[in-house]
């Protein structure tokens, strides 16, 4: 067995990469967070980049628009649970339909009746109906303005440009002042914000029925949702066949990446490589109120487990990143799961299984985080074999796995779940110990407690 084999392997080097890349790559867990179909972001920025270069954007005009359509959902996940809460719904289909309905309170109210706690108690329906007749716009707006101005301070920390985050921040304001969260119309609407409210419909509906349906919508939508240059710009992009051929071809991905504004993003170094997966992380740990600031302590815990095993820091500094991403692939699980206070049903259980294996497979297409895809897959294996998702057996399971998994269950016991309160840390300690050298690394477990006493040690 080799300890550091993951770590090992050949990596490319951050002058190697493209922000571009990169960030469309991620952008994939963000459109299984919308509901939406895989590539979304990716079609929304060839979408929106076609337009903007008809309309005669270029240079970093043109770049802003680019990344501001690859990140527009970069706050997505920021109210998830808030949805299953107030209309007893799966968030991540409750968003998906959304974005089919247009702004009429009929369109709005046929969606409430449609979707709200279908398998709730009669009483529990009727009152989260209630709650939300009486208070809808109030609710829609808190919703829209949490996630745009999270997706917006998120892009803030990963470096973006104010013209980036102004275009997330108003994603949902419409061109006749009918829009969240802050009823901006006409020209006070940021330019990226409208071209990328314009390419989501059109995904959205393209995805759905096709190119007849997409413009459709575009047409019914003028002069309401969008300004109505940009309209007529869409209608003439949209009248070449070859936009709609190009749009669904399954390279779509390295077409996007290939056009001008994916040279213009700013150089990957290593320190901003510790920034977006620290953004990312931030995503992550937004999807439900239990799990705030989870992947962060998680991430401390590790590198503190790595430093008294003497790993080396480049090693730490990667094994860092695996912890900050291991729970990428809880994006694809609803609240209605994650946040639930009883006892999961076994397809909840196995919805909840699935998330390791979601993570590998979204960080395994990201060059600069493929080689840490395997410790986030296998994150849930145990010694003994009775993990999951493969049922790894001792020396199967290598050390920076078994590092994550430590400092990955700690946490979990020590901070509070929806099914119980936290844990003293002897307790927690003592349960951990009982299950050395059947779920967890003695030497991990040493290595923790030796580091947190010293850690208290210095406090004190």
């Amino acid at each position: 067995m080799s300890f550091t084999r993951f770590y090992q392997r050949d990596r490319p080097a951050p002058a190697d990469l493209r922000l571009a890349d990169l960030l469309g790559m991620l952008s994939r867990a963000l459109d299984i967070t919308e509901g939406q179909p895989e590539g979304h972001c990716i079609r929304c920025a060839y979408i929106g980049t076609r337009l903007g270069q008809n309309i005669g954007m270029n240079g970093t005009d043109l770049a802003d628009l680019y990344f501001t359509l690859l990140l527009k959902d970069l706050g997505c996940s920021s109210n998830a649970a808030r949805i299953c809460s107030l209309y007893l719904a799966d968030d991540i289909s409750f968003k998906r339909d959304f974005k089919t309905i247009d702004d009429s309170l009929g369109a709005a109210l046929r969606f409430v009746f449609a979707k709200t706690g279908l398998e709730s108690g009669l009483s529990e329906r009727f009152r989260a109906l209630v709650n939300i007749l009486q208070n809808g716009q109030k609710i829609s707006r808190d919703l829209i303005e949490t996630r745009c101005q999270r997706g917006a301070d998120i892009a803030g920390q990963m470096r973006f440009s104010m013209a980036v985050q102004d275009g997330i921040r108003a994603l949902d304001e419409h061109w006749n002042g009918g829009g969240k969260p802050d009823g901006l119309a006409g020209a006070a609407i940021p330019r990226n914000a409208n071209i990328a409210l314009l390419a989501q419909v059109v995904d959205v509906f393209h995805t759905e029925a096709g190119p007849d349906a997409a413009m459709a919508e575009v047409t019914a939508r003028a002069c309401k949702w969008f300004a109505p240059d940009l309209a007529q710009a869409m209608a003439e992009l949209g009248a070449e066949p070859a936009f709609w051929a190009t749009l669904s071809r399954p390279d779509i991905a390295d077409i996007v990446f290939a056009l001008p504004p994916a040279h213009q993003g700013a150089p990957v170094t290593e320190d901003y490589l510790d920034d977006i997966a620290q953004a990312f992380a931030a995503v992550i740990d937004a999807k439900s109120p239990f799990t705030a600031d989870h992947s962060s302590r998680v991430t401390l815990y590790t590198d503190i487990i790595a430093e008294e095993l003497g790993l080396k820091p480049d090693h730490r500094r990667w094994l860092r990143r695996a912890a900050l991403l291991h729970d990428l692939g809880k994006l694809a699980v609803s609240n209605q799961i994650l946040d639930k206070p009883g006892k999961l049903d076994p397809d909840e259980w196995a919805a909840i299984k699935s998330h390791s294996l979601h993570s590998e497979r979204l960080l395994a297409q990201v060059a600069a985080f493929a080689d840490i895809a395997p410790i986030a897959g296998a994150h849930h294996e145990r010694l003994d074999g009775k993990g999951y998702p493969y049922g790894l057996v001792g020396d199967q399971i290598c050390l920076e796995t078994r590092i994550v998994t430590t400092a990955d269950v700690f946490d979990a016991l020590s901070a509070e779940r929806p099914y119980r309160a936290a844990m003293p840390l002897a307790k927690v300690f003592e349960i951990m110990e009982g299950d050395i050298g059947t779920a967890f690394d003695g030497a991990c477990v040493v290595a923790l407690q030796r580091g947190l006493a010293r850690l208290n040690a210095r406090a004190a």
